[in-house]
């Protein structure tokens, strides 16, 4: 049997290797003479569409580019993440502003760019996402363009020191209520000549000109409560405020539950990175980072002193007592550079409480006219304030983590964005507070930082 076996299987192994060496005559074909080649063409796969990378993106991460585009006035429509051919327009129309090639996909640079013009456009206004005590809404406001606020059991408001520009949160019962009717409501108030009017089931929107003013009006109700959104401003302020006005009706929300939008309240307890840059005890951070602390704890090292800070570039100086043996980090000028290593420590959550030191790798990209740069990927939470180092080990600027600011319902999470204020920058403020270059810095950036702990209430 056995033998039969293998001289079945050898004729199969001979068979297959003649036909193997024996190549097929093809049909019409002259012996002897080689066919000519057929001639093919390669197929090449489809390119994606710009409506195609937004649908790939993460929805959350689609919500904070809305929410970007919205401040620089290239996107008017709701901030919800959704992909659409309005947010490609949006991101043509930013590029185009802004002499790049309009492909409808942001690139790194094009992005950071972009969330750099946002955070700028922000700051200008003083944009702050708040909830209301007396309505219990969520709402965003401009603080530096409605400083004053008064409330009463009626529901709250926001006005500008001459008047010219006002936000006005009301609330009430109504039984029977519908948005149609409430809509017909506003619409009858004395002196408005409404433009545009939107009627949903669980919403309206009403916009137009009352008097010298234009207005913006966003109502809802659930139950027979209801949450009015009124916003009135000369239409001098057209410029700042339409921009401004798209953000607040996509931050709006009246009867906010679970998860809210914008960014996470203050930490009581915050963690990040000090650089230490002088051996007197001297040590730098991030401004933000030690802001409103009831104290500030460098570990292995006790209490510290807020000394001096820099509101433009967020850098803070601190002040420890009573150390010794500390090692200043090298603040030699190092060159432009695509590619650094951040040195910092983690927050404790991250590393199961441990306190570390490690380094993460990060591209430094242009993102604005301004010299701003970003860097990607951002480091994880605790880095903030982290030295940055070019490839021959010399100081390059110093790392800054934010979340970003994002009008609209919190429908995904968005990653952490993180900057880099340049080297000059650093040594310009620390000149300016008679901090002078180590004569003997560290040799490792890894014995010159240090974990520095805020305390809030």
């Amino acid at each position: 049997m056995r033998s039969m076996l293998a001289a079945t299987l050898m004729m199969a192994s001979a068979t297959g290797l003649a036909a193997a060496q024996t190549a097929p005559t093809p049909s019409g074909a002259v012996p002897g003479v080689k066919p000519k080649p057929v001639a093919t063409t390669p197929v090449r796969p489809p390119l994606q569409t710009p409506a195609e990378t937004a649908t790939a993106m993460a929805q959350g991460e689609r919500q904070a580019i809305q929410s970007d585009l919205a401040w620089t006035g290239d996107y008017n429509g709701v901030i919800d993440g959704q992909a659409s051919d309005r947010m490609v327009a949006a991101i043509k129309a930013f590029q185009k502003n802004h002499g790049g090639k309009q492909t409808g996909v942001l690139n790194p640079q094009e992005r950071a760019q972009l969330a750099e013009a946002a955070r700028k456009l922000q700051g200008n206004v003083g944009w702050k996402l708040v909830g209301d005590p007396v309505t219990g809404a969520r709402l965003g406001i401009p603080l530096k363009l409605v400083p004053q606020q008064t409330s009463d059991a009626n529901g709250s408001k926001w006005t500008s020191s001459t008047g010219t520009i006002q936000v006005l949160l009301a609330r009430r019962k109504e039984a029977g209520v519908t948005t149609a009717k409430l809509a017909d409501q506003e619409k009858k108030e004395p002196g408005r000549q409404v433009s545009y009017s939107a009627v949903k089931p669980d919403f309206f929107v009403l916009s137009g000109t009352q008097g010298l003013k234009k207005f913006y009006i966003r109502g809802a109700f659930k139950d027979a409560e209801v949450r009015i959104l009124t916003i009135l401003y000369d239409q001098a302020t057209e410029g700042t405020m339409e921009p401004v006005v798209i953000a607040m009706s996509s931050a709006f929300n009246p009867f906010p539950t679970g998860a809210l939008a914008g960014p996470p309240p203050r930490k009581k307890v915050e963690y990040s990175t000090g650089a230490i840059v002088g051996d007197d005890g001297a040590i730098l951070a991030d401004r933000e980072a030690v802001d409103a602390c009831v104290s500030i704890v460098v570990a292995g090292h006790g209490n510290a002193d807020l000394a001096a800070t820099d509101k433009e570039h967020d850098l803070a100086l601190l002040r420890i007592y009573g150390a010794r043996g500390l090692r200043p980090l090298a603040l030699a000028a190092a060159k432009a550079s695509a590619a650094v290593d951040l040195t910092g420590i983690a927050d404790p959550q991250s590393q199961g409480g441990g306190a570390a030191v490690s380094v993460s790798k990060a591209s430094v990209t242009p993102s604005g006219p301004n010299g701003s740069l970003a860097l990607s990927p951002a480091p994880g939470l605790g880095f903030s304030g982290a030295p940055a180092r070019d490839a021959d080990g010399k100081f390059a600027g110093v790392t800054l983590l934010r979340p970003p600011q994002v009008a609209g319902p919190a429908n995904g999470i968005v990653a952490t964005q993180a900057t880099l204020v340049d080297a000059d920058t650093v040594r310009k403020f620390l000149a300016s507070n008679a901090i002078k270059p180590a004569t003997d810095p560290a040799a490792d950036a890894k014995a010159s930082v240090v974990r520095v702990i805020c305390v809030r209430k």
